[in-house]
């Protein structure tokens, strides 16, 4: 925790400096917090030429879309079961940033490495059209990522 800053996680990454953490550091972890349907239909980053899983678990659930009470307990207990080293940066990322952020604020309370959020997220910011994976995002900067 000693990299936490005044809102309470280590800070916002863009996605190509979350992608250079990812390589550079071997306990360095991606934890994808949307829903299960947005892992199916809109798909996942693929960490596979890294040799690393995308830890996935959802923030919120369809259709309640309220907060897992127990999400950093739940996530504690898949950290643990894949060996992640608890002084580790966790990385998360969501669609656009903003449910990733409030995971890392949670995780840095109960986590001793620092605790990032991936601030484009997924799929970005929406543009002009209303669409998604335009202007930012893991799928527009042409990060690996994988359909179900």
């Amino acid at each position: 925790m000693s990299e936490a800053i005044l809102d309470g996680y280590a800070g916002d990454l863009c996605v190509q400096e979350a992608w250079q953490i990812l390589a550079q550091y071997p306990q360095a972890t991606l934890i994808d917090v949307r829903t299960h349907a947005e892992w199916s239909y809109v798909g996942l980053p693929d960490l596979s030429s890294l040799g690393k899983p995308v830890l996935q678990i959802e923030w919120l659930s369809y259709p309640a879309m309220q907060v897992h009470a127990d999400f950093g307990e739940r996530l504690l207990g898949q950290l643990l079961g894949h060996g992640v080293s608890s002084e580790a940066p966790l990385l998360f990322l969501c669609r656009s940033g903003v449910r990733s952020r409030n995971a890392a604020i949670v995780m840095t309370g109960c986590w001793e490495g620092p605790c990032y959020n991936v601030a484009g997220g997924f799929e970005g910011d929406l543009d002009d059209k209303g669409h998604r994976a335009s202007i930012s995002g893991w799928k527009k900067d042409g990060l690996p990522w994988r359909q179900f």
